[in-house]
């Protein structure tokens, strides 16, 4: 027997082995790597927003207009007196920064100072022509967690209603939710870490993107920077 011929049949059984294995690896993990391919090619899949799934409809169409104004009860407005306009000016640009239409804000709140009597968004609907108008109802919204005037948790529930306006100024109200909203959701922080007008900030930015991710598309991870 020559030398090194009794290591041919071992070299062939074990680039045979490795042939199966990869082979069995690959049916095994086929799935992820059409999954992966689809996240090279196009991104992570998006969820798709409730108001589309719950109507049919969607507010990022092109001819598409969008009013939002909020209403804060009389408690929560003799603490924080622009909280209704602050709340529906960050929802509104929270929109406008994922391509839908909304009217812009300042209009809307110079309107309601002028119009003191208003008492349906349909009346704002109207006013400015928008297809659409979100109307936000602050149940309750605080900054502190419970018990504690150290730590810092906001806390808020929200109805938000949609109505969908017609030729005529009339609107329909079409869309309903609502949102308990906790931030951050696994540990508060603490008013020696941030400021409390810094953590306000930063939970009105949070808060509208709650809002915001009802009517366009999130993703899947998106809430991981919630928990602290």
């Amino acid at each position: 027997m020559m030398p090194g011929q009794n290591r041919l049949p071992t070299r062939r059984r074990v680039i045979g082995g490795c042939l199966s294995a990869l082979a069995a690896t690959t049916l095994l993990t086929g799935c992820n790597q059409v999954m992966l391919l689809g996240y090279l090619i196009g991104g992570p899949p998006s969820i798709e927003p409730d108001f589309d799934a719950e109507t049919g409809l969607s507010l990022d169409l092109p001819d598409v207009t969008v009013a939002v104004v909020c209403y804060a009860p009389s408690d929560l407005k003799m603490e924080q007196p622009k909280l209704d306009t602050e709340v529906a000016t960050h929802v509104a640009y929270r929109l406008a920064q994922n391509n839908i239409q909304v009217v812009n804000p300042d209009r809307i709140h110079a309107w309601i100072d002028e119009h003191p009597d208003w008492d349906h968004p349909e009346e704002i609907g109207e006013a400015f022509n928008a297809d659409y108008v979100i109307e936000i109802e602050l149940a309750t919204f605080g900054l502190y967690e419970h018990n504690s005037t150290e730590l810092l948790r906001g806390r808020t529930e929200t109805h938000v209603n949609v109505f969908e306006m017609d030729e005529f100024g009339r609107g329909d109200r079409i869309y309903t939710n609502v949102i308990d909203n906790e931030y951050p959701t696994e540990v508060p922080r603490s008013i020696y870490e941030q400021s409390v007008t810094a953590f306000r900030a930063e939970y009105l930015s949070q808060l509208s993107q709650a809002i915001g991710w009802m009517f366009y598309p999130r993703y899947s991870g998106d809430k991981v920077g919630w928990a602290t």
